[in-house]
């Protein structure tokens, strides 16, 4: 290669300085940028807390800083900017957006919610420009898509509401046709058939032991009653049937009567108790005016029952216990019929009562649901209202756009001394390249290794003065270009350096 260092030294001093003009051609590039802080506290966020949607803004401000840059914004930034002027075809329009797309930049300045917006462009005023639209998409986007966002969980949940609406309507109405239905089988206290019979069971044993006690009381006032003799008062003159006094009957019937009377303050007129009395009260009247008939035509009411005032008490609880044995057997009567239809139908109550059980689980299902998507509007809403009065977030342009007066791209000062290392880089390759094509032995024993043949001998060459000297003085004169060609370099950096200190 020291054979061929001339080759080496001509290609270094070419390549250095066509790199060196490289380097002082490429355009200088201006760096616009702007730092925006994002304020996601806020005061009403821990007073609301579990009344209101919780907003995970510092995920949502990050999401939107790594995903500003996107395609639809570069489009709406070269509007803004106005870099489309020059746009004349739809190739031109998608190199333009994939050129800003690589240049721009969003990056975190120490903290999560501190970011820094920066583009170069060899045009300050056009890379400010560019700069000031983005820092505007930035701020209405992360405003924007919450209001969308929100705006469209309220819709849905409006749509669900108003579709749960009909089902909660339709689930009710099948359940009341139900229960309208079956409501013999139901009754009108929401109990199952089986606690229904129980119930019935229940009574009419109640009313049995009841009519076995009046009907006990009842026979022992009649054995009372037989040791007792009436005595007979005289004949006042003929009276209606209405007027005279039958006492056994007559006691009946006023017990009966006071019966009724507690009766219909409790129940009403419908009621089998109340239905029982009454007719138990027309019998004793039809058989009181029997009676009286009876005795007219006899003779027998030539006379009246009086004056033993023993004989005529026991009557009258003797009418009072017919009274309520009449009335205990027509209520057992009733719930006889009643449990008898209850257990009757006793062979459809699982069916009916597995319906049931559907129906009303359905009915439960849909307003669990239906309550919980009002709750959840309800909380969406004051979650709306809570970002409108104090802010989804609240950016901050901590550094408007601004393009400082030195270019930030290329940095010469290290590019120039990159270029000479390069250029002597060039030089001892050319140096190599053409000894690999034109080789040279310089002395036998390569020779006799590299081909393989004997050597018979070798003519040393003696180097005169003369030669010696002007071998001497190339050296000088190489070592001389090489040093300049460092010279060079070095002074373009240093005069480089020294403009980009403003010296």
């Amino acid at each position: 290669m020291w054979r061929y260092r001339w080759w080496g030294l001509l290609a270094a001093w070419i390549g250095g300085v066509v790199l060196a003009a490289v380097v002082m051609l490429i355009p200088d590039k201006y760096e616009a940028r702007a730092r925006v802080f994002v304020d996601t506290q806020s005061v009403l966020k821990p007073l609301m807390q579990g009344l209101a949607v919780p907003t995970n803004v510092e995920q949502q401000v990050a999401i939107l800083s790594r995903t500003l840059i996107s395609r639809p914004n570069v489009e709406k930034l070269i509007r803004m900017a106005d870099l489309d002027l020059d746009v004349k075809t739809r190739e031109q329009r998608e190199v333009l957006i994939d050129d800003l797309i690589k240049r721009l930049q969003v990056t975190g300045a120490g903290r999560d919610d501190l970011f820094v917006l920066t583009f170069k462009d060899t045009n300050p005023e056009r890379a400010k420009r560019v700069v000031q639209a983005l820092v505007s998409i930035f701020v209405e986007s992360g405003l924007g898509d919450k209001r969308k966002d929100s705006d469209e969980a309220r819709r849905f949940i409006e749509e669900q509401i108003k579709s749960y609406e009909t089902k909660l309507a339709d689930a009710e109405n099948r359940l009341k046709e139900f229960k309208l239905k079956n409501l013999a089988l139901f009754g009108d206290s929401g109990k199952d058939a089986v606690s229904q019979i129980g119930d019935l069971t229940a009574k009419l044993n109640q009313a049995k032991l009841e009519l076995r006690e009046v009907q006990n009381s009842r026979d022992a006032l009649k054995r009372q009653l037989a040791g007792e003799d009436p005595v007979f008062l005289p004949d006042s003159g003929q009276a209606s049937a209405g007027s005279i006094s039958i006492p056994e009957i007559d006691g009946r019937i006023d017990a009966m009567k006071k019966q009724l009377d507690a009766l219909l303050q409790r129940y009403t007129d419908q009621h089998p108790d109340v239905v029982g009395t009454r007719r138990v009260i027309e019998q004793l009247e039809l058989q009181k005016k029997q009676e009286v008939e009876s005795r007219r035509k006899s003779g027998g009411m030539s006379g009246s029952l009086g004056a033993n005032p023993v004989y005529q008490q026991l009557k009258l609880s003797l009418s009072e216990a017919e009274a309520n044995v009449a009335s205990l057997q027509t209520r057992v009567a009733e719930y006889e019929a009643r449990l008898g239809a209850m257990r009757g139908s006793q062979r459809m109550l699982p069916e009916m009562e597995a319906e049931f059980a559907q129906l009303n689980r359905d009915y439960e299902i849909n307003k669990k649901n239906y309550e919980s998507l009002v709750s959840r509007r309800e909380a969406a809403n004051m979650s709306v209202e809570m970002d409108a009065s104090s802010g989804v977030a609240e950016f901050r342009l901590i550094d408007p756009p601004s393009v400082p007066s030195k270019p930030a791209a290329p940095n010469r000062a290290l590019l120039m001394p990159a270029s000479g290392l390069v250029s002597l880089a060039i030089g001892l390759l050319v140096a190599f390249l053409v000894f690999q094509v034109r080789p040279v032995f310089f002395d036998g024993r390569t020779l006799r290794d590299v081909t393989g043949l004997p050597v018979l001998g070798v003519v040393t060459m003696i180097d005169s003065p003369v030669r010696a000297k002007r071998e001497r003085m190339q050296s000088i004169y190489f070592a001389g270009g090489l040093l300049l060609l460092v010279g060079v370099f070095a002074l373009m950096t240093a005069v480089l350096a020294l403009r980009a200190f403003g010296l």
